[in-house]
């Protein structure tokens, strides 16, 4: 038996020490095309080294601390992030099983076996038995087997494995950043509802008051009947408004609660004015977004896995050297079953190669080849839409920011009009259709100021997603299984 588990041992090593090489192309990244900065640039800043998006907790730039919860939340609790998360353990796992080939094949087992022999069976020399006989058979078998990696097949299939869990890292990260963006999204928007409901209601107030202002007159004879129709017309439209930004405001509501985790009836975001401005954001230079974004990255990592499929499909045109024992110990007599003499072993080694396949390993590379390609031209077609991404985002808040200046002015002018329609009306110089069009006019002013600020948000919310959200794809080369000895040895 040890000479067995000896001459297995000196064949393996003398395979391995040949299985260096690999079949098919070594991985190398192309080439994209790159600028060597952004077209926008105002009022945003290229970073500085120390300048940097926080790290994983990227909502924090908007220092608003009730997002800040609800994103936390919604990292532990989303069910898509959960999903995931499952798929990254199910892709290490599929590492591990593309390396057990790597290892040797080990199977174990007993048998007992009592059996009684017929008198009249047929004998060599014609002449029959004169008695049946009765025996035991006891046998604890031992079988290995191993294949050697001497062309590096089942290497590129544990490379493509580990490139594949790799992106399934990115992918992880990537899904993160889609839901908590979502919600900061969901957030904002929520937010800026509530701004135009507060000012919707003020508008509304005020224009209760004009109502009895104008009611006051027709009494006393000074205001038409259709002063006091127009007004109440007015008002009705504006309570109108305000319920149906709370019907949107509900949505809203619902949204973010799917996206922390909790049942919408069991949640309730309270009423909180908008406070919270755009951060400033280090926008980095264009080959940034190769190494920040996660989305890029699993593309690359795609690409890295079908690249060594095309070595796997390689090595189909290479003969496979396997080596196999077997051995173990076999009695009739359970009590000398572990004794050397019972002892039994075999040693073997085999060499194949498929001659004639009808042109599938031929195929199988063609398969290989093409499927690289494609990921080659989707890894390009991400990172050209992840400038386009940047470049919407820092042109949005370029012109956002010029809106919102201007949409103030309109603001200010809107409440300067309204004081003087009011004035002027109560003095007798023009219609109330003057007081209603400047009240109006205000409204809309005031909700477009509002919007235009949750547009800010929003954009900022965009671009930092496509600037990566503070990750770093260096962080995926740590992701990776390695064949080690324990491995060997594990059932």
């Amino acid at each position: 038996m040890k000479k067995f588990l000896l001459g297995l041992m000196l064949t393996s090593g003398a395979l391995l020490s040949v299985s260096g090489c690999k079949v098919g192309p070594n991985y190398k990244r192309p080439e994209v095309p790159l600028a060597p900065a952004w077209k926008e640039e105002a009022p945003w800043r290229v970073a500085n080294p120390q300048d940097a998006l926080p790290k994983g907790d990227w909502w924090t730039t908007f220092g608003d601390t009730e997002l800040n919860q609800y994103e936390a939340q919604a990292v532990k609790a989303n069910q898509t992030i959960e999903v995931a998360r499952n798929q990254l353990l199910q892709a290490r796992a599929a590492a591990t099983i593309s390396q057990s080939g790597l290892f040797p094949k080990a199977t174990a087992g007993g048998s007992a076996q009592r059996s009684r022999s017929s008198a009249n069976q047929p004998t060599v020399s014609g002449v029959p038995l004169t008695n049946a006989s009765t025996q035991n058979n006891f046998t604890i078998p031992f079988n290995v087997s191993w294949e050697a990696d001497v062309f590096g097949g089942v290497r590129r299939g544990a490379e493509s494995a580990n490139a594949l869990y790799q992106a399934q890292a990115a992918a992880l990260e990537n899904v993160r950043l889609l839901v908590t963006s979502d919600l900061a999204v969901d957030y904002f928007s929520l937010r800026e509802l509530d701004v135009e409901i507060s000012v919707v209601e003020s508008a509304a107030e005020y224009q209760a008051k004009a109502l009895t202002l104008v009611q006051n007159r027709h009494e006393g004879g000074v205001a038409s009947g259709l002063d006091v129709a127009q007004q109440e017309t007015q008002l009705n439209a504006t309570r109108t408004q305000a319920t149906l930004l709370r019907q949107q405001r509900a949505q809203f509501e619902h949204a973010i609660a799917a996206l922390v985790g909790v049942p919408a009836p069991l949640f309730k975001v309270p009423v909180k004015p908008l406070t919270v401005e755009p951060p400033v954001i280090p926008a980095g230079v264009p080959s940034d977004v190769l190494e920040r974004r996660p989305d890029v990255a699993e593309a690359e990592r795609q690409m890295a896995a079908q690249n060594a499929q095309i070595g796997v499909a390689k090595s189909a045109f290479f003969p496979s050297i396997g080596i196999s024992g077997s051995g173990g110990f076999e009695s009739s007599d359970l009590s000398k079953i572990l004794s050397a003499s019972s002892g039994f072993w075999a040693l073997g080694a085999n060499v194949a190669e498929t001659v004639l396949s009808g042109g599938r390993r031929r195929a199988q590379v063609d398969f290989a080849k093409s499927g690289y390609d494609a990921s080659v031209a989707n890894y390009r077609q991400s990172v050209l839409n992840s400038f386009q991404e940047v470049e919407d985002g820092l042109a949005g808040l370029r012109i956002l920011s010029d809106a919102a200046r201007t949409q103030q002015q309109a603001v200010n002018a809107a409440q300067r009009a309204l004081q003087i329609a009011t004035d002027r009306y109560t003095g007798g110089l023009v219609t109330y259709l003057d007081v209603i069009t400047a009240e109006q006019t205000l409204l809309d002013n005031q909700r477009l100021a509002a919007q235009i600020l949750r547009a800010r948000l929003v954009t900022s919310v965009g671009l930092i997603k496509a600037l990566g959200g503070g990750w770093d794809a260096a962080s995926l080369q740590a992701v990776q299984v390695k064949p080690t000895m324990k491995q060997a040895v594990e059932p």
